[in-house]
């Protein structure tokens, strides 16, 4: 244990964090190893790899995640920002490359080199957009709002022409959720909910398979019978089929023709395995890392660090919950995993970094305090 009487950086940094959202994401990422392990056997044999191929990799990328979760959070103020800058520029070089050089996978060109870039281009774009927000109260000779939407327009366009309207949407509610923390006039709230609507339709209009989505949601009978909604039936068969307590860890036999069984549906194993109870303790960790973000956000004095944190862990909380509405059939399928459980390297690794973003915000900054103060009756 690391005494208070320390000095040293780890012992400093250690009793300044946020210890509880810490310990909630560490307890998401053994819970991602263990469903790692139930869900994706099947899909391995499937593809003709080995049984555990799936969860070695899901250590593999583990480890990365947690050294980019433990040493951002590290990170005074000016340095997130800093390094959300670069990783927000790499990400959108990367995405052009992708959109040019990149394989086509499911009718979208998200990845290069291995990499989903648009994975960490979200973290980066939220504190971007909250030091916007930020400096927009602070210094009325900066066009910070217009710069806000200009970043808006700027990411959400290349997303677009992937397409990946299911992380556009995410980023643009997020967005949104900050124009309105922010305290912007509520003619402009109004206006950003219109324009929002207004592409949500657009969408709808223009492009088929968004369109096939939302019309198999409504009435899932409709068109091209029940190959469009089988994963989603059979997602409900799976937490229909585990009742509240699961069969038991391996005992599943619906994720054996679950094809994404391993990322985007693998709360529906969980469950056919563990039951709808574990699956409400696992939405009572993302709840509870939501809320204690949002409460210590409230309580933070500066702008900078109140606007990120409020943006991150709405970003976390909404990417959880697009999830598990889409596995339980409440929203239309949507290309996205859930946080620190589902497999996949790029996620796991930005989400390491959008946390370690998060604790780096909300850590207790004493001397920073006193400073402020010793300032402010210097220069009243």
């Amino acid at each position: 244990m690391v005494s208070r009487a320390e000095r040293s950086a780890l012992a400093n940094w250690w009793w300044t964090i946020d210890r509880w959202i810490l310990a909630a994401a560490g307890a998401l990422m053994v819970f991602g190893l263990v469903l790692t392990m139930a869900a994706s056997p099947p899909v391995a044999e499937r593809l003709g790899l080995s049984t555990f191929h799936f969860v070695h990799r899901q250590v593999l990328f583990l480890i990365p995640a947690v050294a980019v979760l433990v040493a951002t959070s590290f990170l005074s103020p000016r340095q997130v920002r800093r390094v959300a800058l670069f990783v927000f520029s790499l990400s959108m070089a990367m995405i052009v490359v992708a959109l040019l050089y990149g394989h086509e996978i499911k009718g979208s060109r998200r990845w290069i080199f291995g990499v989903q870039p648009s994975e960490f281009l979200k973290p980066a774009f939220v504190v971007l957009v909250a030091w916007a927000f930020s400096e927009a109260g602070k210094r009325r000779d900066v066009p910070a709002n217009l710069l806000a939407v200009l970043l808006l327009l700027a990411t959400v366009l290349p997303l677009i022409l992937q397409p990946d309207f299911g992380q556009t949407m995410l980023v643009t509610l997020v967005w949104a959720a900050l124009f309105v923390v922010a305290g912007q006039h509520w003619f402009f709230v109004a206006g950003i909910g219109g324009a929002g609507l207004g592409g949500a339709l657009l969408a709808y209009k223009l492009v088929p398979h968004v369109r096939a989505r939302v019309l198999k949601f409504i009435d899932p009978g409709a068109g091209g019978g029940m190959a469009d909604t089988f994963q989603v039936d059979t997602a409900l068969d799976s937490f229909l089929s585990g009742g509240w307590f699961g069969k038991g860890p391996g005992e599943g036999t619906i994720k054996r023709i679950l094809p994404d069984a391993h990322t985007d549906f693998i709360f529906a194993v969980m469950g056919e395995e563990f039951g709808v109870l574990a699956c409400l303790l696992i939405a009572a960790i993302f709840a509870f890392i939501v809320l204690r973000g949002l409460f210590m956000a409230a309580r933070n004095e500066d702008p900078f660090c109140r606007f990120a944190a409020a943006g991150l862990v709405m970003l976390f909380g909404l990417q959880s919950a697009i999830n598990m509405a889409v596995n339980v059939h409440l929203i239309p399928a949507k290309g996205m995993t859930l946080p620190f459980i589902s497999y996949g390297g790029s996620s796991l690794i930005s989400l390491g970094l959008a946390i370690g973003f998060l604790i780096a915000v909300m850590r207790k900054r004493p001397g920073l305090a006193i400073l402020a103060g010793a300032r402010a009756e210097a220069f009243p």
